[in-house]
């Protein structure tokens, strides 16, 4: 009787310290499904590090939140309980978005970190547009270093931007990756482009960025509009000045099926005329601005990219003298100058194959514009 009872207390004192099974963890990368070794699990009374292949083994379970973190991801939080079912597990980590912003596509035409392209790229954010609120980008791009706006029209406040002294005409503006092909592109091109749809703006300076043509020469300016699925639902923007200037800029998030579509609507309206030198002629070219810019993506089942954009522009400006109006537009009592524009973009891309990464990009545009001149009796003032 004796022994038994001995027995049956080492039996009770063995099962009362007996270990647990064993949770292993398999912590890879959410991008790549590569193993992340040297990734970090943190519990109220210490630390675990993941071996070479990512795993970790956690040999005492106590119910409860652990961390996981590795260097260049995002941390995460787990519930795990002492009793799950399952003994082996895989975490993911998505990478940390600081190292996802640095990737740039226009020195080279595809997606590449900033570091390892090998062509300068410089990248600004959305946040460089806040710091410099103007009227459209074709101004604020003056901010950046070594970029130079020329006017060559005083009148009508036409212009274009010059590169490192380049000529406009060797400045190339891409929306997308997607030449804007015009004339007037630096001017059209920058012009009435919602602030709340850009994601980035890429600036290549001097000839290595010939990789998109002869009128690449002097540099580019892509502008990178945002993704519809990561855009705020809506966004407004208002601005007014004292000299009678109204900015209206507006975006938001539509959803139909397995589109994702972003639409943006900017205009700029001055119709006051200044004369503060008192010579009876405008001092600031007076204009009213519309455009509409819509992109779709659609979220196709091979993950392939596919999506379309349209920007439509209207736009109307003159400056001359103060009693100038529409109706003396191609006589010759009153002098002015005036421009109507009215411009169509089509541009978009579809994935044709994942493996071979080949990718089909197409862009179209229509422009219809007349540039009058009111003359002085025979004689251009």
């Amino acid at each position: 009787m004796t022994k038994l009872l001995i027995y049956i207390l080492l039996l009770i004192g063995t099962a009362g310290f007996a270990q647990p099974d064993t949770l292993r963890l398999r912590v890879r990368d959410a991008h790549s499904r590569q193993p992340i070794p040297g990734a970090t699990l943190s519990y109220p009374s210490g630390q675990l590090l993941a071996d070479e292949h990512g795993r970790i083994s956690i040999p005492w379970v106590e119910n409860g939140r652990y961390a996981i973190s590795a260097a260049g991801y995002q941390s995460i939080q787990l519930q795990l309980k002492k009793d799950a079912p399952e003994r082996e597990q895989d975490v993911w980590l998505h990478p940390a978005t600081a190292i996802l912003q640095d990737v740039v596509v226009s020195g080279t035409l595809k997606p590449m970190r900033r570091l390892e392209s090998p062509i300068p790229v410089e990248s600004y954010s959305t946040a460089f547009l806040k710091q410099t609120p103007t009227p459209s980008l074709f101004e604020a791009m003056t901010m950046v270093n070594g970029l130079q706006s020329q006017i060559t029209c005083n009148v009508c406040n036409t212009g274009d931007i010059r590169i490192n002294g380049m000529d406009g005409p060797y400045t190339m503006v891409l929306i997308d990756g997607m030449p804007i092909v015009s004339s007037l592109s630096t001017v059209y091109g920058l012009s009435g482009i919602p602030n709340s749809i850009i994601k980035r703006i890429e600036v290549v300076k001097g000839p290595a960025s010939t990789l998109y043509g002869s009128e690449a020469v002097g540099g580019i300016i892509n502008i990178i509009t945002k993704d519809p699925l990561s855009s705020s639902r809506f966004a407004a923007d208002i601005n007014a000045s004292s000299l009678g200037e109204y900015q209206l800029d507006l975006s938001a998030k539509l959803k139909a099926g397995n589109a994702t579509g972003l639409l943006g609507v900017n205009g700029f309206f001055f119709n006051t005329p200044h004369d503060v030198n008192g010579d009876n002629f405008t001092d600031v070219t007076l204009q009213n601005r519309l455009s509409v810019f819509n992109k779709w993506d659609w979220d196709r089942r091979n993950h392939l990219p596919a999506s379309v954009a349209i920007r439509l522009l209207t736009e109307r400006r003159w400056g001359g003298e103060l009693q100038w109006n529409r109706s003396f537009k191609g006589g010759d009592s009153v002098y002015g100058e005036t421009i109507d524009t009215k411009r169509a973009e089509l541009i978009g891309n579809y994935g044709l194959h994942k493996n071979l990464l080949l990718e089909y990009s197409y862009n179209y545009h229509w422009q219809d514009s007349y540039y009058g001149t009111t003359w002085y009796k025979g004689q251009q003032h």
